[in-house]
């Protein structure tokens, strides 16, 4: 049957939503709310009318949902009574417009406010009931939740049972458009009517989730308890706007100041009611609120202002502080004309008590003028106080009002028990017999003649008989030592009777003095008006104290090592106290510096007993390996090494002749750190290590430069790189041997020269490089050759220039009879291989042309012709 009746509810779901299944996923929820209305009971069964609030952005109205889900639990047994469909029954709009002509940047604030409307009859129960609607998914982008397009609302309100199920649940106002501007004062007003006359205390409580983007409308809302929403820090649901905001526990008036952060923040208001003291059920609103970029001008004060505890008051414009306006304030003084300030938070104090009329006036440069009046009631030393007189569970608790007023008289007092039952709440010094035990919260709030209220709390704990302390349940004698037993009661007149009658003294009395030569269980009871508590102690008896010390020890020296004594003993006296934690401890820290006897005296009350324990000091073994250095690449080093102890080695071995030689020969490949580790066999166990870095430096790669070709009295730049100094030989005729780049000039004229270079590191790393140098007796030109065969033998295979006395070379080109381009290079080296696109290129006769400027900067060209035989 639930199957069938799950299948034709969705049916009936999918037929109102089957034109606008395309917003089914949208996240356009911004809150709502329950409520409902007692109707009258029949046959066992109560009726209500329930109205579900949903609220939604105003700018996606074809995304609000035609028909919810109404779930109903039984809040005893959190079992489903039923899940109603709902269709909406009203959509209205609320929305602010009205800013005021001091307002600066009003924001746009609107809300799609729709009404589900149903009636539900239910069995009368004595646990009540449990409404929830669940949905997904709220407006992207909230400050104080992460993610919040993918998070659902739960909507929830309770309904009483037993005796209080003719209950109408409190009802919130619909002014929620109202503006809230960063960093600005702000109030909002969450307060609610109850018909019932019932008490309402409201708090901020978590936003709870529900549905999920997959499965959005949720057909059958689960059971509580509820998860609560994630929060981004430092937000959270006792301070959805931060800590500067907070919420009225009597009226319901959300005020503090704004955060700095601009966007829409999610805002839970749990509101619990109270019929005549006792709890009865719990209605939640939730809403999104925006915290938009505007401004607050002009004044705004409260209807009226208390002073219950001081002749100052401090005074807050509630249209906030703007740097733009001026502000004059008149604390309503009479006869006097001094009574004023220009400050925008301005403290005042009143010179006598009674009734002050107080006036704000502000105004900027752009024609706003704005004026507040308020009333200042001052009477200060008005406090909520109370006394609690009480046994046990059995009997009845007696509260007596404490509440002081230096003015007028208190009229009123508020008692809440925080506990199912009935109690005149109103009574000055009412009874009450608690129904339960456990931790009791008493809430009294009181007000006085002159307006004045204030709120006393207290926590007791009820139990089943007085209250019982012991200053210890088990402890240890010596069977010739006497102890005394302590007790006690805050409850005046309490009965003590101790048990066994063994070898105890004043049994009648709250401290006992027992001696018993065997471990015995001492009973007490306290009993008061019938009331009884019961606990007990137990004495553990020795004849003597056993001490057996720990063998004697060897530590290295700055160690520590804890002395465990077996014993049965309870009080220990170490000494000397010198280079121990605690001499008073049973099982001390020991850190001496030298060889020590520590002695130990172990009691239980006349009862003694004594021993000692060698400890012996050893140093640590040293490890010394030497300092850093560096290695040419293929060279070696000598370590040097220096230890105290009984054994070493290094680690790696790689790289080292002898690894368990202090003076080893060392030669790693590559730059490594070798570590000694030093053992000290004859008595510290522990190793000392220390490690020294060979650093090896990469072979040199010396270069010379490429051998190449001069004339006679050309001057040549010599290049050579890789290190960090050069010697170049033979020296003559050049500028300056000692130098990566000198200049040689040829003034002989010999047919080839080779020189070589030394290159060096700063470490003394070294190589060695030439380069060969071909000298022609001829002007600077560009030879060429007549012929060449590439056919692959290794012999004249590539057609290439030698270029002399050139200062730079522009280009060597090859073309064929015809004027086609075959090769073209500006490398004096490279040249033609008898091939165009990977073709071998016939024999016959080709063109070169070459193009160069020679050391004295003049233009060089060649042409001419060349045969290629294959």
């Amino acid at each position: 049957m639930r199957s069938i009746k799950l299948l034709v509810r969705s049916l009936l779901f999918a037929l109102v939503f089957i034109l606008s299944a395309q917003y089914t996923y949208a996240d356009h929820l911004k809150g709502g709310w329950i409520k409902y209305t007692y109707l009258g009971e029949s046959s066992g069964n109560v009726s209500y009318k329930v109205s579900f609030y949903q609220y939604s952005d105003c700018s996606e109205p074809e995304k609000v949902d035609n028909a919810i889900y109404l779930a109903i639990y039984d809040a005893g047994t959190l079992k489903e009574i039923t899940v109603d469909f709902v269709g909406m029954t009203n959509l209205v709009k609320e929305q602010k417009s009205d800013f005021g002509p001091c307002f600066q940047n009003p924001p746009t604030i609107c809300y799609l406010v729709a009404e589900y409307t149903t009636t539900i009859a239910i069995p009368k129960n004595s646990g009540g009931y449990i409404l929830s609607v669940q949905r997904c998914c709220r407006i992207a982008g909230i400050a104080n939740v992460p993610n919040s397009n993918v998070t659902g609302l739960t909507y929830t309100i309770t309904i009483p049972g037993g005796n209080s199920t003719n209950n109408n649940s409190p009802v919130f106002d619909f002014n929620d458009a109202n503006a809230i501007c960063v960093s600005s004062p702000f109030s909002f007003d969450f307060s609610a009517k109850d018909i019932d006359g019932d008490s309402l205390v409201y708090s901020l409580c978590n936003g709870l989730t529900g549905g999920t983007q997959f499965d959005p409308v949720v057909e059958n809302p689960g059971p509580p308890p509820y998860a609560s929403i994630p929060y981004s820090s430092p937000y959270n649901g006792q301070q959805p706007l931060g800590a500067a905001a907070s919420i009225s526990p009597k009226t319901g008036m959300f005020y503090g100041v704004a955060p700095s952060k601009l966007g829409t923040f999610v805002v839970a208001v749990c509101v619990d009611e109270y019929r005549k003291g006792v709890f009865i059920s719990h209605t939640r609103k939730e809403l999104h609120l925006d915290v938009s970029n505007c401004k607050i001008g002009g004044a705004a004060l409260d209807s009226f202002y208390l002073a219950c505890d001081s002749y100052s008051f401090t005074f807050t414009n509630r249209a906030g502080e703007n740097p733009d306006y001026s502000y004059y304030w008149d604390f309503g003084v009479p006869g006097v004309t001094i009574d004023t300030s220009i400050s925008a938070h301005p403290t005042f104090t009143y010179p006598d008590t009674g009734v002050y009329h107080v006036r704000l006036r502000a105004k900027n440069n752009v024609g706003c003028q704005d004026s507040a009046k308020t009333e200042v009631r001052v009477y200060p030393g008005f406090a909520a106080d109370f006394s609690i007189t009480g046994s046990c569970i059995k009997n009845p608790y007696s509260f007596t009002d404490l509440t002081t007023t230096k003015y007028g008289f208190v009229n009123s007092w508020a008692w809440f028990f925080n506990e199912t039952g009935t109690i005149n709440d109103t009574a000055q010094n009412p009874f009450y017999t608690f129904a339960d035990t456990g931790q009791k919260r008493i809430t009294l709030i009181t007000t006085n003649s002159k307006g004045c209220i204030d709120t006393a709390e207290k926590i007791i704990s009820v139990n089943y008989g007085p209250d019982l302390h012991l200053n210890f349940t088990d402890t240890l004698i010596c069977s010739i030592d006497t102890l005394q037993l302590k007790s006690s009661s805050s409850v005046p007149g309490a009965v003590f009777d101790w048990s066994p009658f063994y070898n105890i003294t004043n049994a009648n009395t709250n401290e006992p003095l027992v001696y018993p030569k065997t471990t015995t269980t001492y009973n007490v009871s306290v009993s008061y008006k019938g009331c009884v508590t019961n606990d007990s102690v137990k004495v553990h008896v020795i004849d003597d104290v056993s001490l057996i010390m720990p063998h004697d020890t060897t530590i290295c020296a700055t160690d520590n090592v804890q002395l465990v004594p077996s014993t049965n003993g309870l009080y220990f006296t170490w000494s000397p106290p010198d280079g121990l934690s605690n001499a008073k401890l049973a099982n001390p820290l020991a850190t001496p510096l030298t060889n020590t006897d520590y002695k130990v005296v172990v009691s239980v009350g006349k009862c003694v007993a004594t021993d000692d324990v060698h400890i012996n000091v050893v140093p640590y073994p040293s490890a010394n390996a030497g300092s850093d250095i560096a290695l040419c690449f293929g060279k070696t080093a000598q370590l040097n090494a220096v230890v105290k102890g009984s054994l070493f080695y290094w680690t790696p071995t790689t790289g080292l002749l002898d690894p368990n030689s202090l003076s080893t020969i060392v030669g790693p490949q590559s730059t490594t750190q070798y570590v000694l580790h030093v053992m000290d066999t004859l008595g510290c166990p522990k190793p000392s290590i220390d490690s020294i870095l060979v650093k090896v430096i990469p072979k040199v790669k010396a270069f010379a430069g490429n051998d190449t070709t001069v004339v006679r009295e050309q001057a040549l730049q010599l290049n050579a790189t890789g290190g960090t100094y050069y010697q170049w030989t033979p020296v003559f005729n050049l500028s300056d041997p000692n130098i990566a780049n000198p200049v040689l000039t040829f003034l002989e004229s010999p047919d080839t020269l080779l020189y070589s270079v030394k290159v060096s590191t700063p470490e003394g790393c070294s190589g060695i490089a030439s380069i060969k140098i071909f000298v022609f007796e001829t002007e600077p030109q560009v030879f060429v050759p007549t012929a060449f065969t590439p056919n692959g033998d290794g012999k004249n295979d590539v057609y290439r220039t030698t270029v002399a006395g050139m200062k730079q070379f522009l280009y060597f080109r090859v073309y064929n009879r015809w004027g086609q381009l075959l090769f073209s290079t500006s490398e004096p080296n490279k040249g033609w291989d008898g091939t165009y696109n990977g073709n071998k290129q016939a024999s016959g006769t080709y063109v070169y042309s070459v193009q160069a400027i020679d050391y004295n900067n003049r233009p060089y060209f060649k042409k001419g012709t060349f045969v290629l035989i294959r």
